[in-house]
């Protein structure tokens, strides 16, 4: 290869003669010597570093690719406190080398950021390697051993922005999005790992940034999802869910340019992938030209730099006729039309110009001259931040500045100057006219909801002309949501008590236009779910949850539900008051699992979790503040506890958005006869009154709603027994008087709260009851010919045409959670799930593998539908009623392309499943 001084094709001119004397090598010569001198005396920084490499520069420069990969080569993988001097070294000579080779011409443009770049891939990967190990073998990452450390456990850095397409600046952060792969870890040591991730970035950040001697590079972490609320590091998962649901066209932007760059290379390519719709969407996406061109108006008004043009001081990245300028003309066009053509996905912004003049989307002439106008602007930069390393985008605001530049770029002033004006005019000459605002398409005058949209004008939300502006945008595409919903009427009604319910627009609706997707979910949950619709009308200020981003944070199941709901109750005054904020709390969580669900960030199985986890917290928080209140009255007793038993579905831990709740409320009086309160009860009185002061806090409809429908039926001797019953009467009955469905239904009981002094003692004695009873009915002949006649009576009481219910009827959902029980009960197993017990009846030989597999294939898919028709309607689903919107939610929900494909496999999967009950209990299907 040949040496820099065979290749030289410009010089710097020395700005400070002295200084340049005093740094140059004795024995330098030639244009190298002109080089170095040129370069020492316009910039303090590189001076610097030739004072300090100069050992090391003299051999490189002979073969400067070579002295580059032997640099990075050389760089050790640990431990922490050995790498960083490593690299801090490393970025000096990088610097050096790379900086002399731009002065002189003899890398182009690529090469210099490339060069930055590979230091930086690699400062990143090294860092984040020796932390991890140093993690692991500290044990700060459990579940995790020496065989993750070769895959950094998990955890990787996406380069973002100019690292991310290999065009890092000469004096350039480096922005990074920091992610693990959640699914490496048991779901109980996620807390402490996602901990130890945190910190390991923390101290990747810290080891890059030390300024003990030199730096390596300033990092930037705020390119993440909803960056002020949400950890340095984040689950794969919860980063996918945030894009999915919440990301923005910048954020789609930023992606263009992402890659893996450090750590678990793989885990990170594959996490990218799963972004390609988010980024790359199937059709045409003209919106993202305004949503740029608002972005640009944004930027401009945040940095001051909308006023007139002045080379002083000017900003060659993000002012009149700049870098962003030409980055944004780029990248938007890639967004408009590369989820349709696949070769506009690339990350370089002069290879992006190129592939959009191929492709026809801008011609070639515009192409060409923005390429040459970006590596120019590019150049200038890097020069700006050679001078003295600092990561600037200004151009020089006095005299003594420009003649600096001018020096360095070895160039005359006022021709410098010329050429920078003419191609900044020329670059927004380009670039404006395509991202001035178009006209906003016609609605169509077919007067649909002439009467209320007539209202709109007056409403406070519309009061400015910048509100009306952004929702005349809008509003032709919200008109049209509303047409397909199953009711238009009812969606426009709900739509326009949302809107009459707005203090302000112009910041929501400025939202909605640079997020589409946030104003697709508002205007889908009023035309697809009305019991979303209603509450989001009563209540829009729930979207504040939503644009703070936690709204699309992790679930914190319910041990992470529990302290939220303590602190809302704190912050009430008194009993009725916190009743309230429950019920306020309640649904404002009952909203995010809907929405959830209908967009699809969870599924079925999830939802009904995330419903039960909700109706636990709840129960678990208010029955003591009932027993509370109730005891300010009558009091409590030594020992005395209850503890209330969730049946069926809560049991199981898995609900609908609309399920009630089957309660069973066992107590202990602990042998006292009386309540030691004002106004004394007995035991049997007492927890009566408890139970129905339970059941009206839970189900009593006041300002805020319900918090839940309750159901008691359950309890035993049904309707005609107390509404409590004591510990010992409900052993009692249980052994000697319960009928075999009620045994049934105790193999889905779950505790799910408790009060007094003794409630968690009978929490655990109520359990260990349950599980020796159904180890008792292991192996009862009686237990499958009860089974059989239960299900008989429940066919007979839903006879008629069941094609839609994925509930009742041969086979369907009911039907199979019966003879699931029946076998748990045969099996002698304490299991709920429905999975759970089919699987214990194979073990015990009574069903076989293949048996269980079908059962369960139709369970997954009739839960898949009733949780969905949940969301979609209140009664009976109706496929001929639903709009576009549920129909699309619907067919998603159970991977169908069509409602009659549906409705076909939903009878087959009813049909097998209800021969293999039928077979197994030697009945009729």
């Amino acid at each position: 290869m040949t040496s820099l001084s065979h290749r030289i094709t410009r010089l710097p001119l020395p700005f400070d003669s002295e200084r340049a004397g005093h740094v140059v090598p004795s024995g330098v010569g030639g244009p190298l010597c002109d080089l170095l001198a040129g370069a020492a005396g316009c910039s303090p920084f590189l001076a610097d570093l030739l004072g300090r490499e100069a050992a090391w520069l003299l051999p490189a420069v002979e073969d400067p690719e070579a002295a580059l990969d032997a640099v990075l080569r050389d760089l050790p993988e640990g431990p922490p406190d050995r790498l960083g001097p490593a690299l801090r070294q490393a970025k000096r000579r990088v610097a050096l080398l790379a900086g002399l080779m731009d002065l002189g011409g003899a890398w182009p443009l690529e090469t210099v950021t490339g060069a930055l770049t590979r230091l930086a891939d690699l400062a990143v990967d090294r860092a984040i390697r020796a932390l991890v190990s140093e993690a692991i073998g500290r044990g700060r990452l459990p579940s995790l051993g020496a065989g993750d450390i070769d895959t950094a456990g998990g955890m990787v850095a996406l380069a973002m922005g100019k690292m991310g397409a290999g065009e890092l600046n000469y004096s350039s952060d480096i922005d990074l999005v920091c992610l693990f792969d959640e699914t490496r870890i048991p779901r109980d040591d996620f807390p402490a790992v996602r901990a130890g991730f945190v910190k390991v970035t923390r101290a990747m950040t810290a080891m890059l940034q030390d300024r003990t001697d030199g730096y390596v590079f300033r990092v930037d972490l705020r390119l993440r999802p909803d960056a002020a609320v949400t950890p340095v590091c984040m689950a794969m998962a919860g980063a996918e869910a945030y894009y999915e649901s919440l990301g923005r066209t910048w954020e789609r932007a930023a992606y263009i340019k992402a890659r893996p760059c450090g750590g678990d290379i793989a885990a990170g390519a594959g996490f990218l992938d799963t972004l390609r719709p988010f980024v790359w969407r199937k059709h045409l996406d003209f919106a993202a030209i305004q949503d740029a061109h608002d972005m640009r108006l944004r930027i401009r008004d945040h940095k001051g730099l909308g006023g007139p043009f002045s080379l002083e001081g000017h900003n060659l990245k993000l002012g009149r006729g700049g870098i962003r300028e030409i980055e944004f003309f780029t990248q938007t066009r890639q967004l408009i039309a590369g989820g349709r053509d696949p070769s506009l996905r690339v990350r370089g912004t002069v290879e992006g110009l190129g592939r959009l003049a191929q492709a026809g989307w801008v011609p070639p002439e515009v192409a060409a001259s923005l390429a040459a106008h970006y590596r120019r602007l590019r150049e200038v930069e890097h020069r700006v931040q050679m001078i003295a390393d600092q990561q600037t985008h200004a151009l020089p605001a006095t005299p003594e500045g420009w003649a600096r530049l001018a020096a360095l770029m070895g160039e005359e002033e006022e021709a410098l100057r010329r050429d920078l004006t003419d191609r900044m005019d020329e670059v927004h000459e380009l670039t404006e006219d395509f991202f001035a605002p178009g006209q906003a398409p016609r609605a169509t005058d077919d007067g649909f909801g002439a009467e209320i949209t007539g209202r709109w004008p007056t409403y406070a939300a519309l009061r400015s002309p910048r509100a009306v502006e952004i929702f005349g945008r809008l509003r032709p595409e919200i008109l049209r949501r509303l047409r397909e919903a199953a009711r238009p009427e009812e969606a426009l009604a709900s739509f326009d008590q949302f809107l009459a319910g707005l203090p302000a627009g112009v910041q929501l609706f400025s939202l909605f236009e640079a997020n589409p997707d946030l104003l697709r979910l508002l205007v889908e949950i009023a035309s697809t779910s009305p019991a979303l619709a209603r509450y989001l009308s009563r209540n829009a200020g729930v979207l504040d949850a939503v644009l703070g981003g936690r709204f699309f944070a992790p679930w914190p199941g319910q041990g992470g539900l529990e302290p939220l709901l303590d602190r809302a109750l704190s912050e009430a005054r008194d009993h009725e008051a916190r009743l309230d904020a429950a019920r306020r709390w309640m649904k404002e969580w009952w909203f995010r699992i809907g929405v959830h669900h209908l967009q699809g960030l969870i599924g079925p199985d999830e939802a009904g979790a995330q419903y039960a986890d909700l109706a636990g917290a709840v129960t678990s928080r208010v029955f003591p503040l009932v027993e509370q209140e109730f005891a300010r009255k009558h009091g409590s007793g030594p020992g005395w506890g209850a503890i209330v038993l969730g049946m069926g579905s809560l049991g199981v831990g898995r609900l609908t958005a609309s399920s009630d709740l089957d309660l069973i409320v066992i107590y202990d009086a602990g042998g006292a006869e009386m309540s030691d309160g004002p106004r004394p009860l007995a035991p049997r009185t007492y927890f009566a009154r408890l139970t129905q002061a339970l059941v009206t806090a839970l189900s009593a409809p006041m300002a805020q709603g319900r918090l839940y429908e309750v159901d008691m039926r359950l309890r035993p001797s049904g309707r005609q027994g107390p509404v409590a019953t004591s510990w010992p009467s409900f052993q009692s009955y249980q052994r000697e008087e319960a009928w075999t469905w009620e045994h049934l239904a105790l193999t889905r009981a779950r505790v799910v709260a408790a009060v007094g002094d003794g409630g968690p003692r009978l929490w655990q004695d109520v359990e260990a009851f349950r599980k020796t009873l159904i180890l008792g009915r292991r192996g009862d002949a009686r237990v499958m010919p009860d089974v059989a006649d239960m299900r008989a009576r429940l066919a007979q009481a839903k006879a008629g045409d069941r094609t839609w219910d994925p509930k009742s009827g041969p086979g369907r959902l009911r039907d199979i959670e019966l003879y699931a029980q029946g076998l748990a009960l045969m099996a002698g197993s304490p299991d709920r799930a429905t999975s759970e017990q089919l699987a214990a009846g194979v073990e015990a030989g009574f069903a076989t593998a293949d048996q269980a597999a079908t059962l369960l294939r139709a369970a997954d898919l009739f839960w898949s539908v009733q949780a969905a028709t949940r969301l979609l309607a209140e009664g009976a689903l109706e496929p001929d009623k639903l709009g576009e919107g549920g129909r699309r939610f619907l067919l998603r929900e159970t991977a169908e392309a069509a409602l009659p494909a549906l409705g076909a496999r939903m009878a087959a999967e009813a049909r097998a499943a209800a021969a293999v009950i039928a077979q197994s209990l030697g009945g009729a299907a």
